[in-house]
């Protein structure tokens, strides 16, 4: 049994929708951002960076949310989440989970947080520059995709594919969201369609795409 400490469609999305491919038993629990419940002392003793996610594992509390779908997907090779050991798709895999965390989510937090930049709102030009090199790995991923896809390691789809369309999900409110650049709509609606995607929309009561 998993416990995941969850905020409806953040980070912890790409972990609950892993858990829903895997099809182990968990259990969710909320923590309510809006209230700061993530800066609880007791939230903070299972993850001092007062963030969610926060999955515990057999007793133990994990956190980020990369890290987490690479475990998930290392527990339960069965849910083929992600490729054997020793194998190129497997590298591949790895490459792809590693630069989405680094590329994309470390940049929306100063999109969505202008605070972290020291700002209570971003001048315009260091945001126009967050969106340029938030378009700029739409770009590269959307090369990518369309002489490899529909999917991030080719015909297959992987757990990594999870991450990519959440992180495409974050931009559905920016000046240019990630479904203008066609290979990319292509890959998100494939991921959507899946019961997982359906699951999770359900249970977290979430409502845009």
């Amino acid at each position: 049994m998993y416990t995941l400490h969850y905020s409806p469609g953040t980070a912890s999305m790409v972990v609950h929708l892993a858990l829903l491919e895997i099809g182990a038993p968990y259990q969710l629990k909320l923590v309510d951002i809006d209230k700061r419940e993530q800066f609880d002392d007791e939230y903070l003793k299972l993850n001092p960076g007062g963030k969610v996610p926060t999955l515990i594992i057999e007793g133990r509390a994990v956190y980020e949310s990369g890290a987490l779908l690479i475990i998930l997907a290392e527990r339960h090779p069965e849910a083929k989440l992600i490729p054997p050991p020793g194998t190129p798709g497997r590298d591949a895999w790895l490459q792809w989970t590693v630069f989405l965390s680094n590329s994309l989510m470390s940049t929306y937090r100063f999109w969505f947080y202008p605070q972290e930049l020291g700002h209570q709102e971003s001048p315009p030009d260091i945001r126009a520059a967050i969106q340029r090199k938030i378009e700029g790995v739409w770009d590269r991923i959307e090369a990518h995709l369309s002489t490899h896809g529909p999917y991030l390691l080719g015909k297959e789809f992987s757990g990594v594919d999870l991450m990519l369309t959440m992180l495409m999900r974050w931009s559905r409110n920016m000046p240019r969201p990630a479904t203008e650049w066609p290979a990319l709509k292509r890959q998100a609606d494939l991921v959507r369609a899946r019961p997982s995607w359906k699951k999770l929309y359900e249970l977290e009561g979430l409502k845009e795409w």
